[in-house]
């Protein structure tokens, strides 16, 4: 990694740690609270791509683990890795990849416009949602002993908040995108 690459990733986690300081909002009937920063995850892999945007949400989940009190609602240390969000917290590792992966793939400049914004909300919903929701929902099913068809259910109240997060995400990646030209190829 270059000096670039990592105040960007630092940079990055910084966003997702600010992002944490907007209160969760908690649903009584599942113990997962709704929170802006896996916006900062579509947006890390969008904007930096696959490996320094996973490096940036790494980095995060490194500061809560050594205990720092950096998620939502001032959440931080070894006992969140214990608890029912655990799986969102390592799917946000794996999603800002895949984000990122499929933004590299899909999105290049001089593509037309519309193909830019198709790109960024294809990797933001399938990498921000569904990688983050397939592990997410996994570990719930686990620390709750129930089906896995009924966690994904109850999690259905989360889309419509996490696509205004894609749609966002999309923005942003293609703003920088047609708007920043010294920001180094996502790799």
């Amino acid at each position: 990694m270059t000096t670039r690459d990592i105040v960007l990733v630092a940079l990055f986690a910084a966003i997702i740690v600010v992002l944490g300081m907007l209160p969760p909002i908690t649903l009584g009937f599942i113990p997962v609270p709704i929170t802006a920063q896996s916006l900062g995850v579509m947006l890390a892999g969008c904007i930096l791509g696959a490996k320094r945007g996973a490096a940036a949400v790494l980095l995060v989940v490194l500061l809560v683990a050594i205990g720092l009190p950096v998620l939502s609602g001032g959440r931080g240390g070894l006992a969140v890795f214990a608890g029912p969000t655990a799986g969102y917290l390592v799917g946000w590792v794996a999603g800002a990849y895949v984000t990122g992966l499929i933004a590299e793939r899909l999105v290049r400049e001089g593509q037309p416009e519309f193909q830019q914004f198709l790109g960024f909300l294809v990797a933001a919903v399938v990498g921000g949602i569904g990688i983050v929701y397939l592990f997410g929902i996994a570990w719930l099913c686990y620390m709750s002993g129930k089906a896995f068809i009924a966690t994904t259910l109850a999690s259905l109240v989360f889309i419509p908040g996490d696509l205004i997060k894609a749609f966002v995400a999309m923005l942003a990646g293609r703003a920088v995108l047609a708007g920043y030209p010294l920001l180094p190829v996502r790799t």
